[in-house]
């Protein structure tokens, strides 16, 4: 099982200017990788990643001599990455999924990040600093936070801010005879049900709502200025990038601070409850609705399932996932009767069986706790705190069919 820490970096002047040419470098091999590719695609050529690479190392450093300053895994994973990107698009494909599109070329100031393997990192004895090649030493402001082998790592910008993702797998390197445990204890076994929405962040069954902070929509007014002010100023010229880094800045606080939100929900709820029910929501088809787009994004409703997702893992939790198609706000909670219709105007649900009036959201979240409980039944787990668990390793397993999903990269970035 693979996790990941996104760590800040303290990066100098010149580390700055090749984090820029390693990352302008990744971005310019992968649209030359993608339109070989494509190349080659329309004219029925074998098309592949490894193919391509090998005939670019050909002449890589005589066509494009300023490559030589620049360490090798800068200019040799975007090939790879492409060539994945094409294989989950043909298997989506196969199986009618048209969410996953074909692969499209990068944009400079968009994506700015490079690929950096194991076997070049290298960590001081106090965990403050990392050694990249060429460059040399770079601080972090926190230590690696999982223990285990260390797959690879990522270099990336995030407005005017340098980040290191490494990913670790937690599972497969035992330490001492015994395995690496990523697992933390729970402090009670309660099973809920968790319903999101826009008026409410979320809503547990037990009545407990948590408040959405909603950073964009408070930041509505800086950004239209700081953009009318970019819009009025020369056009690629160096007071409207300083410009645009602001606006850049500005977007990295809001996205920071959904995350943050969503970290210290998910954690409670986690750490409290042996089961949680949720639902699956089609986020990207809810974003289509123009009307409510905005402030569906400003929600950040997938930030939710993905943070579930893994924690569920860390602290032993059974995920029931609600099917996208079941009524939870639909369902009365009492006597089970679904309701037709239920337009979104209506905050209040009423059941024209039994008369029970209760609001919407709660009542969705208290259906989403007796999927969870059912679930639980048939599963029969613990119901005490301090039974005693299987190994490690059937703990994990047993986690992650919980989950319904494969094990998803945690990443944490430090805010301001």
């Amino acid at each position: 099982m693979i996790f990941s820490h996104k760590i800040t970096l303290d990066v100098t002047h010149r580390q700055r200017e090749y984090f820029s040419r390693a990352a302008g470098c990744d971005r310019f091999c992968w649209n030359l990788c993608l339109a070989e590719w494509n190349r080659r695609h329309e004219s029925g050529e074998k098309r592949s990643g490894a193919a391509i690479k090998k005939d670019f190392n050909t002449f890589k450093y005589e066509a494009f001599p300023w490559m030589d300053g620049l360490h090798r895994d800068a200019h040799a994973d975007a090939f790879e990455r492409v060539g994945d990107a094409w294989s989950r698009y043909f298997k989506a494909l196969k199986i009618g999924n048209k969410t996953t599109g074909r692969p499209k070329f990068h944009k400079k100031g968009r994506r700015e990040s490079f690929y950096v393997s194991n076997d070049r990192l290298n960590f001081s004895k106090d965990g403050f600093r990392v050694k990249l090649p060429v460059i040399g030493e770079v601080g972090m402001r926190e230590r690696l936070r999982y223990q285990g082998k260390i797959i690879g790592a990522t270099v990336l910008r995030i407005a005017d801010r340098w980040f290191i993702n490494i990913r670790v797998d937690v599972v497969k390197v035992r330490k001492k005879d015994e395995w690496v445990d990523i697992e933390k204890r729970r402090t009670g076994n309660g099973i809920i049900g968790v319903d999101v929405g826009l008026q409410t962040a979320a809503v547990v069954s037990g009545g407990t709502e948590f408040q959405a902070p909603k950073p964009l929509k408070k930041a509505l007014k800086k950004l239209r200025r700081l953009q009318r002010k970019a819009s009025r100023q020369i056009k690629g010229g160096k007071n409207q990038k300083k410009t645009y880094r602001r606006v850049a800045n500005v977007h990295a606080r809001c996205e920071n601070v959904r995350k943050d939100h969503w970290d210290k929900i998910t954690t409670k709820l986690c750490s409290e409850n042996q089961a949680v029910g949720i639902e699956t929501l089609n986020v990207k088809g809810m974003l289509k609705n123009r009307k409510l787009a905005r402030a569906l994004s400003d929600a950040a409703f997938g930030e939710f399932a993905r943070q579930m997702a893994y924690k569920a893992i860390i602290f032993d939790v059974k995920l029931v996932k609600a099917d996208r198609w079941y009524p939870s706000s639909k369902t009365c909670s009492k006597c089970g009767h679904v309701k037709e219709t239920l337009s979104l105007a209506e905050r209040v649900f009423h059941c024209d069986h039994c008369g029970l009036e209760i609001d919407r959201d709660l009542n969705a979240a208290i259906n989403l706790m007796k999927l969870a409980m059912a679930e639980v039944e048939k599963s029969k787990l613990p119901t005490a705190c301090g039974e005693v668990k299987p190994a490690k390793e059937e703990r994990l397993v047993k986690a992650l069919g919980a989950a319904g999903t494969k094990p998803i990269a945690h990443s944490c970035a430090l805010t301001n």
